[in-house]
């Protein structure tokens, strides 16, 4: 008999190391040619984080994505980062890139505003222009800023840091300010569990995930997806089988691990609620996309067989004899 159940998963999540200090820095350059260098110590292992930087530079250049290369993680180059981990590099790595990309800006502002004859807080540059903002008719090309700053022997270079606001834990009763920032999230799955082969099937699950401000929604919408990929696996199929310090299932025909095919309709649902200290509010969404969904899991099968299961990967073998048991 194949029963159903649906479940619902909750968490908040630290953005960083817990009440560690964890800064992390960022060189810009504009360059004659109207291109822009970033250097960033942050590593992309695959989540995007050189993307994000690069846009983030951009933004507040008012210049184009397209216009600013990422060098990442290359200690001869490179500022200090941190760890990509902790879901910590949009958060801190983009709030130093923000810094350094604003304190290059303020030179092209300068000269800007010199060149134009106007007061330097009427002066911002929007897709590679500068504007007057109580005067249309005074504008100038990205270009001619460029020769500007040549004429005047100006470099327009930046540099930022920013390490979150936070205290550490007292050893006795663990109060403190751990982390600067929280992201949180809603998980509901759908499942239909086999009560005599003991196979459980993820049919449904919807992702909610609050990410502060979105910065690409492409790419948060694949971490959502992945991490629930993740979290199916450690919830239902990943068993790590040890004897006396051997791994007995090294290769993925024993580690089972969750394919493309065996995807369920998967709804990644982006919640907006912009961080106060995040750059342009944004948070971090790295382990928070695996966390919700096994518990989600977990109470799905629970509404199906009426079985509580407190610890995973709930294999077939594990249904079977809880159900026997019941």
């Amino acid at each position: 008999m194949k029963k159903r159940g649906i479940g619902t998963g909750c968490m908040w999540y630290g953005i960083g190391n817990t009440g560690l200090p964890n800064p992390a820095a960022a060189f810009v350059e504009v360059h004659g040619d109207g291109s822009v260098t970033a250097l960033v110590g942050c590593a992309d292992i695959g989540q995007g984080s050189s993307t994000v930087m690069a846009q983030i530079v951009a933004e507040t250049l008012g210049v184009n994505y397209e216009d600013v290369n990422v060098t990442a993680a290359d200690t001869g180059v490179t500022p200090e980062g941190g760890a990509t981990s902790a879901s910590r590099q949009t958060y801190i790595s983009g709030n130093a890139s923000l810094a350094a990309a604003k304190m290059a800006k303020k030179i092209l502002v300068e000269v800007a505003a010199e060149a134009l004859g106007v007061d330097e807080e009427l002066v911002d540059i929007k897709n590679k222009k500068v504007i007057v903002k109580n005067d249309e008719s005074k504008q100038m090309d990205f270009s001619t800023l460029m020769g500007e700053m040549k004429k005047r022997g100006r470099i327009a270079l930046g540099s930022g840091s920013f390490n979150p606001d936070t205290t550490a834990l007292d050893p006795v009763d663990m109060h403190g300010i751990p982390y600067a920032c929280y992201a949180y999230a809603t998980n509901i799955a759908e499942v239909e569990v086999d009560t005599e082969t003991g196979e459980v099937q993820v049919l449904k699950v919807v992702a909610a995930h609050d990410v502060g401000q979105i910065m690409n929604k492409r790419m948060a919408e694949g971490q959502i997806e992945g991490g629930a990929a993740m979290g199916m696996g450690l919830a239902l199929l990943e068993k790590l089988e040890v004897e006396k310090g051997v791994i007995k299932n090294p290769g993925f025909s024993k580690y089972l691990v969750y394919t493309a095919m065996d995807m369920p309709e998967l709804y990644p649902i982006l919640v907006e609620d912009p961080s106060l200290t995040g750059p342009y509010g944004a948070k971090g969404l790295g382990e928070p996309a695996l966390i919700p969904i096994i518990p989600a899991i977990l109470n799905a099968i629970y509404d199906a067989i009426g079985v509580r299961f407190t610890e995973v990967p709930v294999t077939p073998e594990a249904i079977i004899e809880a159900l026997n048991k019941k």
